[in-house]
């Protein structure tokens, strides 16, 4: 990602603190906030601190069926003694990359879920590669035979 040097975060932000980034073809929203649940900024009434700032951006991808994979990056800029948060140009890079991390643990996670994922070959003759619909299984995963069936319920 590149810095602006003329932007103070590093990148033009919009007056709610959101920018949109496109680059090799992906989008990263970007969100720059303060913390207080105050609408005025200014130092707190009883710490006389200001607001830490969160930077956060958040990078997706969309696949076949409706699949998203997200991925999720956020810095927290404290503020130094009373005075308040200054802009740090890297701060937004640091979220990025924290966030493209996320997505490629996210993509590995999902890909490692696929690869246990069975497909059944839609026959009703037991012989998918899984249990066909209906047929009940045990918790060790193999297919129940009905003999250890509560004599109470037969």
């Amino acid at each position: 990602m590149d810095i602006d040097p003329t932007q103070p975060w590093g990148l033009a932000i919009d007056y709610a603190g959101r920018a949109t980034l496109t680059e090799g073809g992906h989008t990263i929203h970007v969100n720059v906030s303060d913390t207080s649940l105050s609408s005025v900024i200014g130092p707190d009434s009883i710490s006389g601190t200001y607001s830490p700032v969160n930077v956060t951006a958040q990078f997706t991808e969309a696949g076949e069926g409706g699949a998203v994979l997200r991925g999720t990056g956020r810095i927290t800029i404290m503020p130094v003694g009373a005075d308040p948060v200054v802009p740090d140009r890297t701060a937004v890079q640091r979220a990025v990359a924290a966030a493209l991390t996320d997505f490629a643990t996210n993509a590995a996670t999902y890909v490692a879920l696929c690869a246990q994922w069975q497909q059944d070959d839609g026959n009703s003759d037991g012989d998918g590669t899984t249990p066909d619909p209906g047929t009940p299984t045990e918790a060790d995963g193999g297919t129940s035979t009905g003999t250890d069936a509560d004599p109470a319920m037969v």
